[in-house]
Protein backbone atom coordinates (compact mmCIF):
# COMPACT_ATOMS: atom_id res chain seq x y z
CA UNK A 1 0.00 0.00 0.00
CA UNK A 2 1.36 3.61 -0.77
CA UNK A 3 1.67 6.13 2.19
CA UNK A 4 1.42 9.54 1.56
CA UNK A 5 1.02 12.93 4.27
CA UNK A 6 0.21 16.62 3.88
CA UNK A 7 -0.47 19.07 6.72
CA UNK A 8 -1.97 22.45 6.31
CA UNK A 9 -0.70 26.03 6.91
CA UNK A 10 -3.82 28.77 8.52
CA UNK A 11 -1.05 31.68 8.67
CA UNK A 12 -1.27 32.47 4.99
CA UNK A 13 -4.59 31.40 3.26
CA UNK A 14 -4.13 31.42 -0.77
CA UNK A 15 -7.67 33.15 -1.06
CA UNK A 16 -10.98 33.03 -0.48
CA UNK A 17 -13.46 30.97 -2.01
CA UNK A 18 -14.38 31.88 -4.99
CA UNK A 19 -18.68 31.32 -6.04
CA UNK A 20 -17.72 31.90 -9.33
CA UNK A 21 -15.46 28.90 -9.66
CA UNK A 22 -18.60 27.03 -9.93
CA UNK A 23 -19.96 28.32 -12.73
CA UNK A 24 -21.13 26.37 -16.00
CA UNK A 25 -21.57 27.22 -19.50
CA UNK A 26 -24.75 27.05 -21.92
CA UNK A 27 -24.03 26.94 -25.51
CA UNK A 28 -26.60 26.42 -28.64
CA UNK A 29 -25.12 23.45 -29.28
CA UNK A 30 -26.35 20.00 -29.69
CA UNK A 31 -29.02 19.46 -27.40
CA UNK A 32 -27.48 21.51 -24.54
CA UNK A 33 -30.75 23.92 -24.65
CA UNK A 34 -33.29 22.50 -27.13
CA UNK A 35 -34.60 19.79 -24.73
CA UNK A 36 -31.90 20.00 -22.18
CA UNK A 37 -32.67 23.08 -19.96
CA UNK A 38 -35.34 24.30 -21.82
CA UNK A 39 -38.41 21.82 -23.55
CA UNK A 40 -41.92 23.07 -23.76
CA UNK A 41 -44.09 20.12 -23.56
CA UNK A 42 -42.17 18.39 -21.33
CA UNK A 43 -44.18 16.12 -18.44
CA UNK A 44 -41.86 18.84 -15.96
CA UNK A 45 -41.73 21.75 -18.19
CA UNK A 46 -43.70 24.98 -16.58
CA UNK A 47 -45.35 27.08 -19.01
CA UNK A 48 -42.07 29.31 -19.42
CA UNK A 49 -41.07 25.91 -21.58
CA UNK A 50 -37.84 25.19 -18.90
CA UNK A 51 -37.60 21.30 -17.45
CA UNK A 52 -38.17 21.85 -13.74
CA UNK A 53 -36.77 18.44 -13.42
CA UNK A 54 -33.02 19.93 -15.17
CA UNK A 55 -33.77 22.85 -12.87
CA UNK A 56 -33.75 20.44 -10.05
CA UNK A 57 -30.65 18.98 -10.76
CA UNK A 58 -28.74 22.24 -11.70
CA UNK A 59 -29.60 23.43 -8.33
CA UNK A 60 -27.79 20.10 -6.84
CA UNK A 61 -25.33 20.55 -9.11
CA UNK A 62 -24.28 24.03 -7.00
CA UNK A 63 -23.96 26.42 -10.69
CA UNK A 64 -23.03 29.14 -9.45
CA UNK A 65 -22.71 31.22 -12.64
CA UNK A 66 -23.32 30.33 -16.48
CA UNK A 67 -21.63 31.52 -19.46
CA UNK A 68 -23.86 32.17 -22.50
CA UNK A 69 -24.41 32.00 -25.50
CA UNK A 70 -21.07 30.19 -26.54
CA UNK A 71 -18.86 29.05 -27.26
CA UNK A 72 -17.86 29.22 -31.23
CA UNK A 73 -21.80 29.46 -31.46
CA UNK A 74 -21.68 33.51 -30.71
CA UNK A 75 -19.49 34.39 -33.34
CA UNK A 76 -22.04 34.45 -36.11
CA UNK A 77 -24.98 34.83 -33.25
CA UNK A 78 -27.20 37.80 -33.83
CA UNK A 79 -29.06 39.00 -30.32
CA UNK A 80 -31.60 40.35 -31.82
CA UNK A 81 -32.93 37.31 -33.34
CA UNK A 82 -33.67 35.76 -29.64
CA UNK A 83 -35.67 38.79 -27.95
CA UNK A 84 -39.12 39.71 -28.80
CA UNK A 85 -42.43 37.79 -29.90
CA UNK A 86 -41.37 33.93 -30.74
CA UNK A 87 -43.63 33.78 -34.01
CA UNK A 88 -41.88 36.58 -35.38
CA UNK A 89 -38.15 35.05 -34.56
CA UNK A 90 -36.43 34.29 -37.51
CA UNK A 91 -35.03 30.74 -38.24
CA UNK A 92 -31.21 30.80 -39.23
CA UNK A 93 -28.32 28.41 -39.77
CA UNK A 94 -25.76 27.78 -37.27
CA UNK A 95 -22.24 27.87 -39.27
CA UNK A 96 -20.28 26.86 -35.89
CA UNK A 97 -22.20 23.46 -35.35
CA UNK A 98 -23.51 23.30 -38.61
CA UNK A 99 -27.30 22.83 -37.42
CA UNK A 100 -30.68 25.11 -37.84
CA UNK A 101 -31.05 27.69 -34.67
CA UNK A 102 -35.09 28.59 -34.18
CA UNK A 103 -34.21 30.97 -31.39
CA UNK A 104 -37.21 29.87 -29.78
CA UNK A 105 -34.69 30.64 -26.94
CA UNK A 106 -32.82 33.47 -26.80
CA UNK A 107 -31.43 35.83 -24.44
CA UNK A 108 -34.48 36.96 -22.27
CA UNK A 109 -35.36 33.32 -21.79
CA UNK A 110 -31.98 33.04 -20.47
CA UNK A 111 -32.44 35.77 -18.47
CA UNK A 112 -35.87 34.51 -16.72
CA UNK A 113 -34.35 31.16 -16.70
CA UNK A 114 -30.72 32.64 -14.11
CA UNK A 115 -33.05 34.28 -11.90
CA UNK A 116 -35.32 31.49 -11.41
CA UNK A 117 -32.35 29.21 -9.87
CA UNK A 118 -30.37 32.77 -8.95
CA UNK A 119 -27.69 31.91 -10.65
CA UNK A 120 -25.14 34.66 -12.11
CA UNK A 121 -25.27 35.44 -15.78
CA UNK A 122 -21.84 35.78 -17.72
CA UNK A 123 -22.66 36.97 -21.15
CA UNK A 124 -20.31 36.81 -24.58
CA UNK A 125 -20.34 39.20 -27.46
CA UNK A 126 -19.80 38.31 -31.02
CA UNK A 127 -16.47 40.00 -32.06
CA UNK A 128 -15.97 37.65 -35.34
CA UNK A 129 -19.19 38.45 -37.65
CA UNK A 130 -19.90 41.63 -35.62
CA UNK A 131 -18.22 44.18 -33.38
CA UNK A 132 -18.40 47.68 -31.24
CA UNK A 133 -22.38 49.15 -32.65
CA UNK A 134 -23.70 45.35 -31.67
CA UNK A 135 -21.77 45.09 -28.46
CA UNK A 136 -23.39 48.23 -27.16
CA UNK A 137 -26.23 47.58 -28.44
CA UNK A 138 -26.71 44.29 -26.51
CA UNK A 139 -24.94 45.82 -23.43
CA UNK A 140 -28.09 48.96 -23.24
CA UNK A 141 -30.80 46.29 -24.01
CA UNK A 142 -29.58 44.07 -20.89
CA UNK A 143 -28.30 47.18 -18.29
CA UNK A 144 -30.03 50.40 -19.41
CA UNK A 145 -33.18 51.38 -16.86
CA UNK A 146 -35.59 53.04 -19.49
CA UNK A 147 -35.86 55.83 -21.47
CA UNK A 148 -33.93 54.65 -24.83
CA UNK A 149 -35.24 52.65 -27.92
CA UNK A 150 -33.61 49.64 -26.60
CA UNK A 151 -34.16 49.35 -22.97
CA UNK A 152 -37.69 50.23 -23.96
CA UNK A 153 -37.87 47.18 -26.63
CA UNK A 154 -36.68 44.87 -23.54
CA UNK A 155 -39.72 46.48 -21.37
CA UNK A 156 -41.78 46.19 -23.63
CA UNK A 157 -40.65 42.24 -23.92
CA UNK A 158 -41.79 42.29 -20.83
CA UNK A 159 -38.61 42.81 -19.20
CA UNK A 160 -39.41 46.03 -17.12
CA UNK A 161 -36.23 45.89 -15.17
CA UNK A 162 -32.69 46.02 -16.48
CA UNK A 163 -30.91 42.24 -16.76
CA UNK A 164 -27.76 44.15 -14.85
CA UNK A 165 -25.33 41.75 -15.80
CA UNK A 166 -22.00 42.49 -14.36
CA UNK A 167 -19.47 39.74 -16.50
CA UNK A 168 -19.08 40.11 -20.14
CA UNK A 169 -16.94 37.66 -22.42
CA UNK A 170 -15.12 39.87 -25.63
CA UNK A 171 -15.47 37.08 -28.10
CA UNK A 172 -14.41 33.35 -27.68
CA UNK A 173 -11.68 31.26 -28.84
CA UNK A 174 -10.53 34.24 -31.51
CA UNK A 175 -7.04 33.14 -31.72
CA UNK A 176 -8.38 29.11 -33.22
CA UNK A 177 -8.67 29.47 -37.34
CA UNK A 178 -12.41 27.56 -36.69
CA UNK A 179 -13.49 30.61 -34.96
CA UNK A 180 -16.01 32.61 -37.66
CA UNK A 181 -14.41 35.96 -37.97
CA UNK A 182 -10.55 34.48 -36.64
CA UNK A 183 -8.03 37.25 -36.37
CA UNK A 184 -4.46 37.61 -35.91
CA UNK A 185 -3.10 38.28 -31.91
CA UNK A 186 -2.83 42.36 -32.49
CA UNK A 187 -6.06 42.26 -34.66
CA UNK A 188 -8.37 40.77 -32.13
CA UNK A 189 -6.65 43.24 -29.18
CA UNK A 190 -7.56 46.03 -30.84
CA UNK A 191 -10.63 45.32 -31.78
CA UNK A 192 -11.42 43.83 -28.04
CA UNK A 193 -9.84 46.91 -26.64
CA UNK A 194 -11.96 49.34 -28.32
CA UNK A 195 -15.29 47.36 -27.47
CA UNK A 196 -14.05 47.27 -23.71
CA UNK A 197 -13.71 50.66 -23.64
CA UNK A 198 -16.83 51.94 -25.29
CA UNK A 199 -18.69 49.62 -23.08
CA UNK A 200 -17.16 50.84 -20.14
CA UNK A 201 -17.47 54.02 -20.93
CA UNK A 202 -21.92 53.07 -20.81
CA UNK A 203 -21.16 51.04 -17.46
CA UNK A 204 -18.37 51.71 -16.05
CA UNK A 205 -18.56 48.40 -13.07
CA UNK A 206 -18.74 46.24 -16.05
CA UNK A 207 -16.12 43.51 -15.12
CA UNK A 208 -14.38 41.90 -19.05
CA UNK A 209 -12.85 39.50 -20.24
CA UNK A 210 -10.49 39.22 -22.88
CA UNK A 211 -9.88 35.93 -25.04
CA UNK A 212 -6.81 34.22 -24.02
CA UNK A 213 -5.32 30.95 -26.20
CA UNK A 214 -8.21 28.40 -26.87
CA UNK A 215 -5.74 25.90 -25.26
CA UNK A 216 -2.42 25.65 -24.44
CA UNK A 217 -1.22 23.28 -26.76
CA UNK A 218 -1.96 26.07 -29.71
CA UNK A 219 1.28 27.62 -31.68
CA UNK A 220 0.53 31.13 -30.40
CA UNK A 221 -0.02 30.41 -26.58
CA UNK A 222 1.75 33.00 -24.63
CA UNK A 223 2.44 35.51 -27.34
CA UNK A 224 -1.12 35.73 -27.78
CA UNK A 225 -1.84 36.35 -24.02
CA UNK A 226 0.75 39.09 -24.27
CA UNK A 227 -0.06 40.69 -27.86
CA UNK A 228 -3.50 40.95 -26.69
CA UNK A 229 -2.98 42.40 -23.47
CA UNK A 230 -0.73 45.09 -24.86
CA UNK A 231 -3.27 46.17 -26.54
CA UNK A 232 -6.19 45.77 -23.63
CA UNK A 233 -4.64 45.44 -20.57
CA UNK A 234 -6.14 49.01 -19.56
CA UNK A 235 -9.38 48.21 -20.11
CA UNK A 236 -10.14 44.24 -19.34
CA UNK A 237 -10.17 42.71 -16.41
CA UNK A 238 -10.08 39.10 -16.86
CA UNK A 239 -8.22 37.00 -19.54
CA UNK A 240 -9.57 33.32 -20.10
CA UNK A 241 -7.90 29.84 -20.02
CA UNK A 242 -9.80 26.92 -21.77
CA UNK A 243 -8.44 23.56 -21.36
CA UNK A 244 -10.45 19.78 -22.12
CA UNK A 245 -9.00 16.61 -21.43
CA UNK A 246 -9.00 13.44 -22.50
CA UNK A 247 -7.66 10.02 -22.00
CA UNK A 248 -5.77 8.57 -25.05
CA UNK A 249 -4.57 5.07 -26.09
CA UNK A 250 -5.59 3.50 -22.74
CA UNK A 251 -2.72 5.92 -20.73
CA UNK A 252 -5.11 5.82 -17.46
CA UNK A 253 -1.88 7.13 -15.66
CA UNK A 254 -1.41 10.12 -17.94
CA UNK A 255 -4.58 10.91 -17.98
CA UNK A 256 -5.47 10.87 -14.39
CA UNK A 257 -2.58 13.29 -13.92
CA UNK A 258 -4.30 16.39 -15.86
CA UNK A 259 -4.49 18.31 -13.36
CA UNK A 260 -0.86 18.73 -13.84
CA UNK A 261 -1.06 20.28 -16.96
CA UNK A 262 -3.67 22.53 -15.78
CA UNK A 263 -1.34 23.75 -12.91
CA UNK A 264 1.41 24.44 -15.07
CA UNK A 265 -1.13 26.35 -17.95
CA UNK A 266 -2.66 28.47 -15.26
CA UNK A 267 0.87 29.85 -13.80
CA UNK A 268 2.31 30.44 -17.27
CA UNK A 269 -0.41 32.68 -18.32
CA UNK A 270 -0.56 34.32 -15.00
CA UNK A 271 3.45 34.83 -15.44
CA UNK A 272 2.77 36.21 -18.59
CA UNK A 273 0.12 38.93 -17.48
CA UNK A 274 2.25 39.99 -15.15
CA UNK A 275 5.35 40.89 -17.29
CA UNK A 276 2.68 42.17 -19.69
CA UNK A 277 1.36 44.73 -16.60
CA UNK A 278 5.13 45.22 -15.45
CA UNK A 279 6.36 46.70 -18.51
CA UNK A 280 3.08 48.88 -18.74
CA UNK A 281 3.94 49.99 -15.20
CA UNK A 282 -0.10 49.13 -14.84
CA UNK A 283 -0.33 48.40 -11.09
CA UNK A 284 -4.00 46.46 -11.97
CA UNK A 285 -3.43 42.75 -11.54
CA UNK A 286 -5.53 40.73 -14.32
CA UNK A 287 -7.11 37.82 -13.41
CA UNK A 288 -8.12 34.18 -14.70
CA UNK A 289 -11.46 32.96 -16.31
CA UNK A 290 -11.17 29.44 -16.96
CA UNK A 291 -13.93 29.80 -19.11
CA UNK A 292 -14.06 26.57 -20.38
CA UNK A 293 -12.49 23.52 -19.47
CA UNK A 294 -13.86 19.89 -18.60
CA UNK A 295 -13.30 16.14 -19.60
CA UNK A 296 -13.94 15.79 -23.59
CA UNK A 297 -13.03 12.98 -26.19
CA UNK A 298 -12.25 15.37 -28.76
CA UNK A 299 -10.01 13.04 -30.44
CA UNK A 300 -12.79 10.45 -31.04
CA UNK A 301 -15.69 13.25 -31.87
CA UNK A 302 -12.98 14.55 -35.00
CA UNK A 303 -12.82 10.82 -36.22
CA UNK A 304 -16.15 10.53 -36.43
CA UNK A 305 -16.68 13.53 -38.03
CA UNK A 306 -13.96 12.78 -40.33
CA UNK A 307 -15.42 9.28 -41.14
CA UNK A 308 -19.39 10.34 -41.03
CA UNK A 309 -19.29 14.36 -42.32
CA UNK A 310 -22.86 15.34 -43.38
CA UNK A 311 -24.26 18.29 -45.08
CA UNK A 312 -27.99 17.56 -43.31
CA UNK A 313 -28.55 20.80 -41.37
CA UNK A 314 -30.82 19.45 -38.39
CA UNK A 315 -32.21 21.53 -35.17
CA UNK A 316 -30.80 20.60 -31.57
CA UNK A 317 -29.25 17.36 -32.84
CA UNK A 318 -27.30 15.38 -30.61
CA UNK A 319 -23.35 16.07 -30.91
CA UNK A 320 -20.66 15.60 -28.12
CA UNK A 321 -22.61 13.78 -25.57
CA UNK A 322 -19.89 11.81 -24.11
CA UNK A 323 -20.99 9.51 -21.43
CA UNK A 324 -18.62 9.63 -18.88
CA UNK A 325 -16.67 6.66 -16.45
CA UNK A 326 -15.38 7.21 -13.20
CA UNK A 327 -11.62 7.79 -14.29
CA UNK A 328 -13.37 10.68 -15.79
CA UNK A 329 -14.98 12.29 -12.71
CA UNK A 330 -11.68 11.43 -11.01
CA UNK A 331 -9.87 13.76 -12.94
CA UNK A 332 -12.90 16.46 -13.26
CA UNK A 333 -12.75 16.36 -9.43
CA UNK A 334 -8.45 16.90 -9.42
CA UNK A 335 -9.36 19.76 -11.81
CA UNK A 336 -11.55 21.36 -9.14
CA UNK A 337 -8.53 20.80 -6.52
CA UNK A 338 -5.94 22.85 -9.22
CA UNK A 339 -8.96 25.34 -9.65
CA UNK A 340 -9.09 26.39 -6.33
CA UNK A 341 -5.64 26.12 -5.30
CA UNK A 342 -4.63 28.97 -7.87
CA UNK A 343 -8.21 31.11 -6.24
CA UNK A 344 -5.55 34.00 -6.05
CA UNK A 345 -5.75 34.57 -9.63
CA UNK A 346 -8.60 32.02 -10.87
CA UNK A 347 -11.64 34.15 -9.89
CA UNK A 348 -14.53 32.57 -12.69
CA UNK A 349 -14.66 29.45 -13.63
CA UNK A 350 -17.04 27.55 -16.01
CA UNK A 351 -17.17 23.83 -16.70
CA UNK A 352 -17.98 23.20 -20.14
CA UNK A 353 -21.45 22.53 -20.62
CA UNK A 354 -24.32 22.18 -18.48
CA UNK A 355 -26.58 19.13 -20.66
CA UNK A 356 -26.31 16.75 -22.48
CA UNK A 357 -23.02 18.20 -24.59
CA UNK A 358 -19.86 17.50 -22.62
CA UNK A 359 -22.26 17.43 -19.51
CA UNK A 360 -22.56 16.41 -15.81
CA UNK A 361 -26.24 16.43 -16.72
CA UNK A 362 -28.31 14.23 -19.54
CA UNK A 363 -31.51 14.29 -20.75
CA UNK A 364 -34.23 12.15 -22.86
CA UNK A 365 -36.31 14.50 -25.15
CA UNK A 366 -39.71 13.67 -23.70
CA UNK A 367 -38.67 11.74 -21.02
CA UNK A 368 -36.21 11.53 -17.52
CA UNK A 369 -33.14 13.15 -16.35
CA UNK A 370 -30.08 12.00 -14.66
CA UNK A 371 -26.45 13.03 -12.81
CA UNK A 372 -23.45 11.88 -15.07
CA UNK A 373 -20.52 10.77 -13.04
CA UNK A 374 -18.97 13.74 -13.29
CA UNK A 375 -21.70 15.35 -11.49
CA UNK A 376 -20.90 14.27 -7.88
CA UNK A 377 -17.30 15.93 -7.95
CA UNK A 378 -18.85 19.16 -8.99
CA UNK A 379 -21.43 19.42 -6.45
CA UNK A 380 -19.84 17.91 -3.27
CA UNK A 381 -17.00 20.64 -4.41
CA UNK A 382 -19.08 23.21 -4.88
CA UNK A 383 -21.04 22.38 -1.34
CA UNK A 384 -18.57 21.96 0.91
CA UNK A 385 -16.18 24.24 -0.65
CA UNK A 386 -16.30 27.69 1.60
CA UNK A 387 -14.40 30.42 3.67
CA UNK A 388 -10.25 30.53 2.67
CA UNK A 389 -8.30 28.02 0.89
CA UNK A 390 -5.20 27.35 2.92
CA UNK A 391 -1.98 25.85 1.48
CA UNK A 392 -1.32 22.32 1.55
CA UNK A 393 1.33 20.94 2.22
CA UNK A 394 2.22 17.55 0.21
CA UNK A 395 4.80 14.20 0.83
CA UNK A 396 3.67 11.46 -1.53
CA UNK A 397 5.17 8.96 -3.49
CA UNK A 398 6.16 9.57 -7.25
CA UNK A 399 3.59 8.60 -10.10
CA UNK A 400 5.49 8.41 -13.53
CA UNK A 401 3.32 9.48 -16.50
CA UNK A 402 4.41 9.69 -19.88
CA UNK A 403 2.64 12.84 -20.75
CA UNK A 404 3.04 14.47 -17.31
CA UNK A 405 6.29 13.43 -16.44
CA UNK A 406 6.48 12.58 -12.85
CA UNK A 407 3.62 13.73 -10.68
CA UNK A 408 2.62 13.15 -6.83
CA UNK A 409 0.16 10.25 -6.14
CA UNK A 410 -1.61 12.33 -4.09
CA UNK A 411 -3.08 15.79 -4.86
CA UNK A 412 -5.25 17.46 -2.36
CA UNK A 413 -6.64 20.83 -1.19
CA UNK A 414 -8.32 22.54 1.71
CA UNK A 415 -10.89 24.93 2.56
CA UNK A 416 -11.70 26.29 6.15
CA UNK A 417 -15.01 28.18 6.72
CA UNK A 418 -13.86 29.80 9.82
CA UNK A 419 -17.62 31.45 10.54
CA UNK A 420 -18.82 28.04 10.66
CA UNK A 421 -16.16 25.83 12.07
CA UNK A 422 -15.95 23.76 9.57
CA UNK A 423 -13.07 22.12 7.43
CA UNK A 424 -12.99 20.23 3.94
CA UNK A 425 -10.15 18.34 2.61
CA UNK A 426 -10.52 17.15 -1.56
CA UNK A 427 -8.07 14.55 -1.98
CA UNK A 428 -7.46 11.97 -5.13
CA UNK A 429 -5.22 9.20 -5.14
CA UNK A 430 -4.01 8.85 -8.82
CA UNK A 431 -2.49 5.96 -8.57
CA UNK A 432 -4.07 3.13 -11.09
CA UNK A 433 -3.72 0.50 -8.94
CA UNK A 434 -2.85 0.74 -5.14
CA UNK A 435 -5.25 2.14 -2.40
CA UNK A 436 -3.23 5.07 -0.05
CA UNK A 437 -3.01 5.28 3.17
CA UNK A 438 -3.39 9.28 3.82
CA UNK A 439 -2.28 10.76 7.08
CA UNK A 440 -3.19 14.48 7.56
CA UNK A 441 -2.15 16.71 10.20
CA UNK A 442 -5.08 19.02 10.92
CA UNK A 443 -3.83 20.43 14.27
CA UNK A 444 -3.88 24.06 13.27
CA UNK A 445 -7.43 23.92 12.82
CA UNK A 446 -8.08 22.05 15.76
CA UNK A 447 -10.83 19.74 14.25
CA UNK A 448 -12.59 17.45 16.92
CA UNK A 449 -14.86 15.37 14.79
CA UNK A 450 -15.38 14.33 10.73
CA UNK A 451 -19.20 14.96 10.02
CA UNK A 452 -18.60 13.98 6.26
CA UNK A 453 -16.23 11.70 4.22
CA UNK A 454 -17.26 10.65 0.71
CA UNK A 455 -15.48 9.01 -1.71
CA UNK A 456 -16.03 8.05 -5.72
CA UNK A 457 -14.43 5.41 -6.97
CA UNK A 458 -15.38 1.85 -7.95
CA UNK A 459 -13.97 -1.68 -9.28
CA UNK A 460 -14.05 -0.83 -12.75
CA UNK A 461 -12.68 2.84 -13.51
CA UNK A 462 -14.64 2.70 -16.61
CA UNK A 463 -18.06 2.39 -14.79
CA UNK A 464 -20.42 4.67 -15.92
CA UNK A 465 -24.20 6.27 -15.47
CA UNK A 466 -26.76 5.55 -18.22
CA UNK A 467 -30.34 6.49 -18.73
CA UNK A 468 -30.76 2.55 -17.86
CA UNK A 469 -28.74 2.28 -14.59
CA UNK A 470 -28.49 6.48 -13.82
CA UNK A 471 -26.92 5.49 -9.95
CA UNK A 472 -24.30 3.07 -11.26
CA UNK A 473 -21.52 5.51 -10.07
CA UNK A 474 -22.42 7.42 -7.08
CA UNK A 475 -20.45 9.04 -3.87
CA UNK A 476 -20.15 6.19 -1.16
CA UNK A 477 -19.41 6.49 2.57
CA UNK A 478 -15.57 6.64 2.90
CA UNK A 479 -15.59 4.23 6.07
CA UNK A 480 -11.72 4.08 6.73
CA UNK A 481 -11.58 7.63 7.98
CA UNK A 482 -10.67 8.36 11.39
CA UNK A 483 -9.58 11.78 13.15
CA UNK A 484 -7.11 11.39 16.66
CA UNK A 485 -5.22 14.41 18.04
CA UNK A 486 -5.92 16.55 15.24
CA UNK A 487 -4.93 13.91 12.59
CA UNK A 488 -6.79 12.21 10.20
CA UNK A 489 -6.01 9.09 8.78
CA UNK A 490 -7.86 7.75 5.55
CA UNK A 491 -7.09 4.62 3.15
CA UNK A 492 -8.00 6.21 -0.61
CA UNK A 493 -8.82 3.71 -3.11
CA UNK A 494 -7.34 3.68 -6.74
CA UNK A 495 -8.35 6.44 -9.07
CA UNK A 496 -10.23 7.92 -6.28
CA UNK A 497 -11.72 11.36 -5.60
CA UNK A 498 -12.56 11.77 -1.76
CA UNK A 499 -14.07 14.83 0.38
CA UNK A 500 -13.55 14.57 4.01
CA UNK A 501 -15.38 17.75 6.01
CA UNK A 502 -14.81 17.75 9.54
CA UNK A 503 -15.75 20.33 12.66
CA UNK A 504 -13.64 22.68 14.64
CA UNK A 505 -16.10 23.05 17.17
CA UNK A 506 -16.87 26.84 16.46
CA UNK A 507 -19.96 28.33 15.06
Amino acid sequence: MLNASLHVETSDPIAPVHRRTFGSFVEHMGRCVYTGIYEPGHPTAGPDGFRRDVADLVRELGVSTVRYPGGNFVSGYRWEDGVGPRDQRPVRRDLAWHSIETNQFGLDEFMSWCRTLDIEPMMAVNLGTRGLAEALDLLEYCNHPSGTRLSDQRAANGHPSPHDIRMWCLGNEMDGPWQIGHLDARSYGRKAAQVARAMKMADRDLELVVCGSSGSSMPTFGTWEATVLEEAYDAVDHISLHAYYEEHDGDLASFLASAADMDGFIESVAATADAVGARLRDPKRIQLSFDEWNVWYLSRHQAEAAVHPTDDWRIAPRVIEDRYNVADAVVVGNLLISLLRHSDRVTAASQAQLANVIAPIMTEPGGPAWRQTVFHPFALTARAARGQVLRTGLTAPGHGTERHGTVPVLDAVATHDEENGTVSLFVVNRSTDEPLTLDADLRALAPVAVTDAQTLSDEDPYAANTLETPDRVVPRPAEETRLEGGRLSAVLPPVSWSVITLSTGVS
